[in-house]
């Protein structure tokens, strides 16, 4: 495991069928009493290897992160399932984890799997980042979309390592998925939703949608394109972390 950056811990859990990798960096780490894990959602077709140089950078606190079924180090799932579905599975291990409350960042496929964990377990999310995703997933080539990637070609970034049934089942999960009608509903979550300026899988009309859809959401334009996340790790990390430790501040000076 010496090859995944930061040396996270790695554990098995089996979870309504499914078997899934998770890692954990930090664990038990927080930047302050008001501080929750941060649970990483990354993009289809690509494992915790290629998001490990984001979150062994995101310092003071406990980061985790999952590989989805046919994903990495996660077998196949053996039926397919759907986003509700997926959204409970990855809270459950939540629970094991001993992580009632999170925060919560999701690139790419993951950004629609962070909505719908947002939407369906109000009150155990206390911050939101979304990263080059959308309120609609209509694409289902996506994943191999990102492959012919600017930032992809340039970086030499290998990030799918999924099985061809691992693609097909994150594919149908979010096939004719939308966020749109609950987002709303989300006006008291504090949002942050980052794309990237050159981002020709995800344009920025969708991260704009985002945030007019979600009350009090703040968008920033980053450098880089879809894959920014990876790319420009560094910048990210220190992004994401402002962004949770401004809003933990904030609720503490309410408090």
């Amino acid at each position: 495991m010496s090859r995944i950056s930061g040396r996270p811990a790695i554990s098995t859990e089996h979870v309504y069928g499914l078997t899934l990798r998770v890692a954990r960096w930090r664990a038990g780490q927080t930047a302050s009493t008001s501080a929750a894990p941060l649970l990483f959602l990354n993009g289809i077709g690509a494992d915790l290897t290629a998001a490990a140089p984001l979150l062994a950078q995101m310092h003071g606190r406990e980061v985790w992160t999952l590989d989805m079924p046919g994903v990495g180090g996660s077998p196949d799932a053996l039926l397919p399932y759907g986003a509700p579905t997926i959204a409970a599975v990855v809270m459950e291990i939540a629970d094991r984890l001993g992580h009632k409350i999170v925060d919560l960042a999701g690139f790419s496929w993951g950004g629609a799997l962070a909505q719908q964990i947002a939407i369906q377990f109000p009150g155990r999310v206390r911050r939101l980042v979304l990263m080059a995703t959308t309120p609609v997933m209509g694409a289902p080539g996506i994943g191999w979309t990102a492959l012919f990637d600017d930032d992809m070609q340039a970086s030499g970034l290998k990030i799918q390592t999924a099985t061809p049934l691992g693609i097909a089942y994150q594919t149908a999960a979010m096939a004719g998925w939308t966020s749109a009608a609950y987002l709303p509903g989300l006006k008291a979550l504090p949002t942050l939703v980052l794309i990237g300026e050159r981002d020709g899988v995800m344009p920025a009309c969708y991260g704009q949608m985002l945030a007019s859809l979600i009350d009090g959401a703040v968008l920033e334009v980053v450098p880089g394109s879809h894959l920014f996340p990876f790319t420009h790790a560094a910048a990210m990390a220190t992004r994401i972390s402002a962004f949770l430790d401004q809003a933990a501040a904030g609720q503490q000076a309410a408090a």
